[in-house]
């Protein structure tokens, strides 16, 4: 695995670095050298724990097509800043920047398009914000990234040298689900839905009308538009499950498939989802009848599973 660590000069980089390399037998790769020699060296060591601090959004292009590639961002209040600007001196014993000599370089750092990037394309963003001490703050900071990279180990136990954030089925199932959601044309809400067996997709869904009726966000479903919740036998809107069902079949769909939903299902799509054979739901986000909906997919011989699906890119408030 290859970490990359962004962040100004203002903050504790060094001191992630120099604590992955003693704690956690990191080795730091020298970020002077060549970037297409960075990428050499870390692809033919692929299997070793490397860390790198990148400064560059060549570089980081170039590592981001890796696969072991992680890449975490720190930043911090312009006031934290100051107070290790401060500290790092002393304990440096080197002088301290006055006020506005800090003050000015901040401004400069933060006001770059470059830095904004870098922290910006992180997979994990430390943001801190805390009125510790600098000492609290980074013992907070190593136990967060501590619990990352410990996630990170619990998903290649599982399967060996697995790159560091593949996703696994449930998550690269609902991520489709979730994609699908962002085609829903519903003004209530965006749901998605994906029908798997065996590992492949059968069928996606997302609600909305129909075809060729007018999209419900242009006022094809006047039910969903006058902001009334009630009404329910007037919407015109399909479900993203019942989109998913019509279009895969009961043959299609055959046994042992699963419905992967950000959503649960609401009563009248897990009567359907009984009908047509789906061996077993999995959804993130609850809705208001899932009592209802569990006793008809229980009922039904449906298996039923939450999966929280983790927002990204991951945002880490210290």
């Amino acid at each position: 695995m290859l970490v990359a660590v962004s962040g100004s000069g203002f903050e504790c980089v060094e001191l992630i670095l120099n604590w992955l390399m003693k704690q956690h037998d990191f080795e730091v790769i020298d970020n002077s050298k060549k970037d297409d020699d960075i990428l050499d060296y870390a692809t033919k060591n692929y299997t070793s724990n490397m860390v790198v601090h990148c400064e560059k959004l060549s570089l980081l292009d170039l590592l981001s097509k890796r696969p072991f590639f992680v890449h975490m961002s720190v930043e911090g209040t312009t006031a934290l800043k100051l107070k290790f600007n401060n500290f790092y001196n002393k304990e440096n014993k080197s002088d301290t920047m006055s006020m506005q000599e800090a003050l000015d370089a901040i401004s400069n750092i933060n006001e770059t398009k470059h830095s904004i990037l870098l922290s910006e394309n992180a997979h994990f963003k430390f943001k801190l914000v805390t009125d510790d001490d600098v000492d609290t703050l980074n013992e907070k900071l190593r136990k967060a990234i501590s619990q990352i990279l410990n996630e990170i180990e619990l998903k290649n136990s599982a399967s060996e040298l697995s790159p560091p954030l593949r996703p696994n089925w449930d998550e690269y199932f609902m991520k489709l689900a979730t994609l699908a959601a962002s085609r829903a044309n519903c003004m209530k809400r965006r749901v998605g839905c994906v029908i798997v067996r065996d590992r492949r997709v059968i069928a996606t869904g997302y609600n909305g009308t129909p075809r060729h009726l007018t999209n419900c966000f242009n006022g094809g479903c006047p039910r969903c538009n006058d902001g009334n919740s009630g009404n329910l036998h007037t919407c015109l809107c399909l479900h993203a499950e019942e989109n998913a069902l019509l279009e895969a079949g009961r043959d299609r769909i055959g046994s042992n498939a699963t419905l992967y939903c950000d959503t649960c299902p609401c009563l009248t799509c897990s009567v359907k989802i009984v009908q047509t054979g789906i061996t077993e739901v999995v959804y993130s986000q609850s809705y208001n009848m899932d009592e209802d909906s569990f006793r008809v997919l229980k009922s039904g011989g449906v298996k039923i599973r939450k999966f929280n699906l983790i927002q990204e890119p991951r945002i880490i408030f210290i």
